[in-house]
């Protein structure tokens, strides 16, 4: 039938040659072929896809290369870091001036003159409202501002490079390489690190990335692991170099982390989480100029505004328990108190303190709020002066001073240097325990991901403990 056809339009063509003459057929050929062009010329439009793949070429030759690599890539991933952190400065300020400063005292005020009894004032006030206050002014500048870089790098097409860097690392201890995006976005939250897992197709390899996100510093945890190095860190150094002294040992606790990753990645996959590594085949998506509005919008609204919510829900029980537990008396002697003495010993073979491990009882809700909580422990059980009261957490806008009451509490420098590695090892907060069993629908590997950091601390931190005893 076709051929058919084919013929007919060749007899057709044959016959309007005959009677039009050859030269005057030709011709109304050639200008129908020519206006045919002139119309694709201004209807369809070719991207210049050979100049673009050679400009990512390029690119991909620099960030993908073995030697430069991962320089470039803990360049940008500390570039991040530094302006989450150094940015954030400004508006957590503003907003602990807002929220502790003012309005805090003004509820107290208000509590005052409506006569409420001391009791519920101290419950409602210097309890509950304080631990959501500090969650706020801590939490919420750092997430606004890394989760919008963090995803205009997704958008930008530099983070599938990230993935394929660590690739072989993550193969080798049995893990997926995408787990190296979830390992990045835990560095802002560990919640929303374990959210990201979702990417990973493998159940068995998501598992082990959402049990072995905690090993990323989030944001709630840098703020104490920058003080303790500032204060004793950079202490032990000629004061011109006690900046860098600082940061390279908060950087050297970050990197620790991610080699505990890798650790804990391959024992998982020996033992428990036995399996093949799958196959991970990368497309590498081209660079585009990311969709900045867009990006703000769905980084606070779907990342920022839903953790802070959640973080908030399990501060607010936590504020409540730090000032009952210590406004609550058995003779003498607070509940806190009296706890703080039953933990000694055993912090004492940690290098820590009862205050520290009591702080990071009460403070599982959220790690925003364990300096605080520390300072007000000390002041409670040492007696020296500072803060506003019993369960009343506090910070200071001095360093000096911080430290100050620190050592008054009988900090050394084996003390902070376990505190910033007890920082890095231990349970996750409640948010982020809570997005674990809503990702995985399991008790058992919620309490897998929840204890299993806090056994690697205790080990960690009583060896370190030991050792440094020795040859002190």
């Amino acid at each position: 039938m076709k051929n058919q056809n084919i013929e007919n339009i060749i007899s057709l063509s044959n016959d309007l040659r005959w009677q039009i003459g050859d030269e005057f057929h030709d011709n109304l050929a050639e200008g129908i072929y020519a206006d045919a062009a002139e119309i694709v010329k201004g209807s369809v439009h070719k991207k210049d896809t050979k100049n673009r793949l050679r400009f990512d070429a390029k690119i991909d030759r620099i960030v993908t290369s073995k030697m430069w690599g991962f320089p470039l890539m803990f360049l940008i991933l500390s570039l991040v870091l530094w302006l989450t952190i150094i940015g954030a400065n400004y508006p957590s300020a503003m907003l602990a001036s807002l929220l502790l400063d003012n309005v805090h005292p003004f509820l107290k005020g208000l509590a005052a003159s409506a006569g409420l009894p001391w009791w519920l004032d101290g419950f409602l006030i210097d309890g509950v409202y304080l631990a959501v206050a500090w969650v706020v002014a801590v939490m919420l500048p750092p997430m606004a501002i890394f989760f919008p870089l963090f995803t205009l790098l997704e958008d930008f097409g530099y983070l599938p490079r990230v993935a394929f860097n660590l690739d072989y690392l993550f193969k080798v201890s049995g893990a997926h390489g995408k787990q190296a995006l979830t390992m990045s976005m835990g560095f802002g939250c560990n919640a929303a690190g374990v959210v990201a897992t979702r990417i990973i197709d493998s159940p068995r390899e998501r598992l082990i990335a959402i049990i072995t996100n905690n090993f990323s510093l989030c944001n709630g945890r840098w703020p104490t692991q920058i003080l303790i190095a500032t204060i004793f860190i950079g202490a032990v150094v000629p004061s011109a170099f006690s900046g860098i002294a600082s940061l390279g040992a908060v950087i050297g606790i970050a990197v620790l982390g991610m080699g505990f990753m890798f650790l804990t990645s391959w024992a998982l996959s020996k033992t428990v989480l036995k399996g093949e590594v799958s196959t991970f085949n990368l497309e590498l998506p081209p660079y585009r100029p990311p969709r900045f509005w867009k990006t703000i919008y769905t980084s606070l609204i779907d990342r920022t505004m839903i953790v802070l919510w959640r973080a908030i829900v399990f501060a607010a029980p936590a504020g409540a328990v730090i000032w009952l537990i210590s406004n609550i008396h058995f003779g003498d002697v607070s509940i806190a108190a009296w706890t703080i003495d039953f933990f000694n010993p055993f912090g004492f073979l940690l290098g820590l303190n009862g205050v520290i491990l009591l702080a990071y009882v009460v403070a599982i809700p959220a790690n925003e709020i364990v300096i605080p909580t520390i300072l007000m422990l000390t002041v409670l059980v040492t007696g020296i002066s500072g803060g506003e009261g019993a369960g009343v957490m506090f910070e200071l806008d001095s360093v000096s001073a911080t430290g100050d009451i620190l050592r008054a509490g009988g900090w050394t420098l084996l003390t902070a240097i376990n505190l910033m590695l007890f920082s890095l090892l231990h349970n996750p907060c409640s948010t982020t325990i809570y997005t674990i069993y809503k990702e995985t629908k399991s008790l058992k590997w919620t309490a897998v991901a929840s204890i299993l950091p806090v056994i690697m601390g205790f080990v960690v931190t009583f060896l370190v403990a030991q050792i440094w005893r020795l040859f002190a």
